[in-house]
């Protein structure tokens, strides 16, 4: 039998909680085509891997031998008072190293000894009902955890990798840095473990491997890998996921991007691209016929038609086989649904999450089906659905059916505060197992909404969500600071409005404003204040640096601090603050009853 297998991994940087939809979703779409296809997370294989006794404590030694080195190599070229910029990039990793592991190691002192021998502990909390359940065992073992990645990461400062996070201060989204820190083994902490499954990957002898970068926070781990595989294997290696499809652009500069990583990249939806150049890898079709597909031609890059996505309706259940969902850092699966895809209000001027997609929605009886299948084939009964925002008539339908069909599932969604979300919908919605709804509330400021072309009552958002409330519904509100032309008082505005209502707002998170390139902002700048973009330095970044008026910088970081303080004076030290994601937020609402989280403090 020829060797016409794909195989699809999911790189670290990733919260290891539940399995990414994207790879699950591509996984399906090989049912029935006669092509084979597997699936490997090797995100949550890396967390299980470094989160143990040994890797910790091999970590730990290794940043205290490497201390002493550092500091003397450093006092041969280290000047007082030069500004780190000033130095060349692998001067300023040492000098950052340094810095940062020694103020590690006196910050933790007392208890870097001890972590080494609870992590393991830690780690079967996060996977234990009985114990994760505990608030004081969870946090507990968070903490842990928390401590325990930045030992592992000490080696590779200023790289550093957390249970949500990665980040590297250095690093900056060009070619560039970026290749540099995919070479660089004295900040890259994927390499060795990327060898050390290596020959598990070999196993599946695959004939095209494909890898899915969706976030910058994967962009080093996926290119890691992607070198190491172009390297070792015969395998054909391409790319897909949503970042580089928002960059797509930076390609032509960089040739050598397909030299080194890849041989394809796959850009927007990719459930018919990864089919069709599964077949063009099996010799069925030529490269030209792949859609949405850049490569490199004759020594310049190439891209072919990009297509309109397949819609909801068109495609197959997502599929988990394969996966060891036990090896996922909680005691239940969350699985990520799309019940919709894009937006359907798509006039948000600050927004472009909704960039290649076309608003469709999937059918009721699709919807049912598949959760179903899931319940039925993998015991899955807890699902975020990942829709853009699911509208109130849509709610409405699927609660009904849902009740009708007596699924007994809990969920969580994102929404918009439409003046449709009536008392009666909201009541229906919590019978049928919602717990939670991620609302869009964005600002206090009546200016500030009309600017971003919200497009609801403004005035009618807290009934909404005191009704929401009422009917017993967790309310988190996201909102954000930092809009062009925003001012300060403009931000005081939704500082009062969410420590006024914290009735029946019990969480929130908040962010600062960036420019995607693909926003609707971009199409009339002035209008929103923004003065001048200047030449863009990191060319497969998704965001645009620009210049507004508005705060200050040092106003906006003032906000921010101001916010975090006023909100913990208004909430007190309120348990959801420090359950880490809204993932393992939504389980504990599962498990105990609204105001019991709303009323949980800790001391």
């Amino acid at each position: 039998m020829p060797n016409n297998k794909t195989l699809l991994i999911f790189p670290p940087q990733w919260m290891p909680v539940s399995p990414h939809f994207a790879l699950p979703t591509l996984l399906g779409q090989y049912e029935d085509t006669g092509l084979l296809a597997a699936a490997l997370d090797l995100n949550v294989d890396f967390y299980n891997k470094i989160l143990t006794s040994d890797y910790v404590n091999n970590s730990l030694n290794k940043a205290k031998e490497m201390l002493p080195v550092l500091k003397e190599n450093i006092k041969k070229y280290f000047v007082k008072d030069q500004e780190l910029s000033e130095y060349t990039i692998q001067q300023q990793n040492e000098i950052a190293k340094a810095s940062m592991i020694d103020g590690f190691l006196k910050k933790y002192s007392s208890s870097l000894n001890s972590v080494s021998l609870l992590i393991e502990k830690s780690v079967e909390i996060f996977k234990t009902a009985q114990y994760y359940y505990n608030p004081k065992l969870f946090l507990s073992a968070v903490k842990n955890i928390n401590t325990a990645l930045d030992i592992c990461s000490m080696p590779y400062f200023p790289t550093r990798i957390g249970f949500i996070s990665y980040t590297n201060k250095l690093l900056k989204l060009n070619y560039d840095s970026i290749k540099y820190y995919v070479f660089d083994k004295s900040t890259n902490i994927y390499i060795d473990y990327f060898y050390s499954v290596l020959d598990k990957i070999k196993e599946q002898n695959a004939k095209h491997i494909g890898i899915s970068i969706n976030s910058s926070s994967q962009i080093i781990a996926g290119l890691t890998l992607a070198n190491i595989l172009k390297k070792e294997t015969d395998a054909f290696i391409s790319i897909g996921g949503n970042h580089f499809g928002r960059v797509a652009d930076a390609f032509e500069k960089h040739p050598e991007f397909f030299e080194l990583f890849c041989d394809a990249v796959t850009v927007m939806e990719g459930e018919i691209p990864i089919i069709e150049l599964s077949r063009y890898v099996n010799g069925e079709i030529p490269i030209e016929k792949v859609p949405n597909l850049y490569y490199l031609k004759d020594g310049k890059v190439q891209s072919n038609e990009i297509i309109e996505p397949t819609k909801l309706n068109d495609l197959k259940c997502p599929s988990l086989d394969g996966y060891d969902l036990k090896a996922y850092f909680a005691p239940e699966i969350v699985m990520p649904f799309p019940a919709s895809r894009g937006c359907y209000w798509r006039k948000c001027s600050f927004c472009d999450h909704d960039f290649g997609l076309y608003y469709n929605v999937k059918s009721i009886d699709k919807l049912i089906s598949e959760i179903k299948i899931f319940k039925e084939k993998y015991n899955i009964s807890k699902f975020e659905f990942i829709d853009e925002a699911i509208s109130p008539s849509y709610m409405e339908e699927m609660s009904k059916k849902i009740i009708e069909e007596g699924l007994n599932i809990n969920f969580f969604c994102d929404a918009r505060l439409e003046n449709g979300f009536t008392k009666e919908i909201l009541e229906l919605a919590q019978k049928s197992g919602l717990r939670m709804v991620l609302w869009g509330f964005e600002s206090g400021s009546k200016r500030i909404m009309k600017l971003i072309n919200k497009g609801i009552d403004i005035d009618n958002r807290l009934n909404i969500l005191r009704d929401a409330h009422n009917a017993g519904i967790y309310n988190f509100a996201f909102i954000f600071f930092g809009f062009p032309a925003e001012t300060k008082q403009e931000a005081m505005e939704t500082i009062d409005m969410i420590c006024a209502n914290t009735d029946i707002i019990p969480s929130y998170g908040k962010s600062i404003f960036t420019m995607g390139k693909h926003t609707k902002l971009r199409e009339t700048p002035e209008k929103y204040g923004v003065v001048g973009v200047p030449e863009q330095e990191e060319e497969f970044s998704p965001t645009f640096n620009y210049n507004a008026v508005g705060m200050t910088k040092q106003e906006l970081n003032e906000v921010i601090d101001l916010c975090t303080k006023r909100a913990f004076e208004a909430y007190g030290n309120v348990l959801s603050f420090h359950l880490i994601s809204r993932e393992i937020l939504f389980l504990y609402l599962c498990k105990y009853d609204l105001k019991q989280i709303c009323d949980f403090k800790l001391e």
